[in-house]
């Protein structure tokens, strides 16, 4: 991993725990400037210690990304304090809840909808706005994305909804993007060993009906590739990358 320029800022959601907290310490480490954003302060500052001596400064900022008011003033205060954004790692999100459509309660999906679609367009908004104005224009989006914006799994609808949502958002700003300099990409993950997809390894459902213990991989390589994706020059970008276990039931009629 190469040093980055130094004074660059990257903006990290759901940096408390698993994917969020790897990349960020991740980036902190390669000499970003990097703000922790999660929606509770002790993890988000025990998260930061897990770096230990860093070449950079890392900010924890407690915020609701599924409020649009809260996450506004997050990015104020980042832009107040270190004049700029650079990149933001879209990350935040839930599974939901799991269940044919008409056993999904409202209140469920509402909460999903609003933190994985709600929560991803709010700070994508925010982070848009700091870079379009700052000098030099322009940054950086990585969204979170997901084998499941491509294949579901059975009796997952709100999750798959919102994460088929991400990747129309991710093309949008690419696409609006480029008058102002602003990168966006999408990684979608499958299978990688975190708190979260601790049951994997125990059985899942499968299309067919049989529950099936699946392959995972190391978190590592995840970090590796968002650092990839974000190290690069405004020039060159990476649409869609998928990052999976190899021998997961992705590819084919599994």
């Amino acid at each position: 991993m190469s040093m980055n320029e130094p004074g660059k800022v990257a903006v990290v959601t759901g940096a408390s725990s698993g994917i969020g907290k790897a990349c960020a310490v991740a980036l902190l480490q390669a000499g970003w400037t990097t703000v922790f954003m999660g929606r509770h302060q002790e993890t988000l500052d025990a998260a930061i210690k897990t770096a230990g001596p860093v070449p950079a400064t890392a900010l924890a900022l407690a915020c609701d990304v599924s409020k649009a008011h809260d996450v506004d003033a997050a990015f104020s205060q980042i832009v107040e304090r270190f004049g700029r954004v650079d990149l933001l790692f879209n990350n935040a999100g839930i599974m939901g809840p799991a269940g044919t459509i008409d056993e999904i309660p409202l209140a469920a999906w509402e909460q999903t909808a609003a933190v994985n679609i709600g929560g991803a367009f709010n700070c994508a908004r925010a982070a848009f706005a700091a870079m379009r104005k700052q000098q030099p224009q322009g940054g950086r989006i990585i969204n979170n994305g997901s084998i499941a914006a491509h294949t579901p799994r059975p009796r997952t609808v709100p999750y798959t909804m919102t994460k088929h949502a991400i990747t129309g958002l991710t093309k949008c700003l690419a696409l609006d993007g480029r008058d102002f300099n602003i990168a966006c990409g999408q990684i979608d993950i499958g299978n990688v060993l975190t708190d979260m997809t601790q049951s994997f390894t125990q059985g899942m459902l499968q299309a067919n009906g049989e529950r099936k213990p699946e392959p995972v991989f190391n978190l590592k390589h995840v970090v590796e590739a968002v650092l990839y994706m974000a190290n690069l020059p405004p020039e060159a970008n990476v649409q869609f990358m998928t990052v999976m276990a190899t021998k997961m039931p992705f590819i084919g009629r599994g």
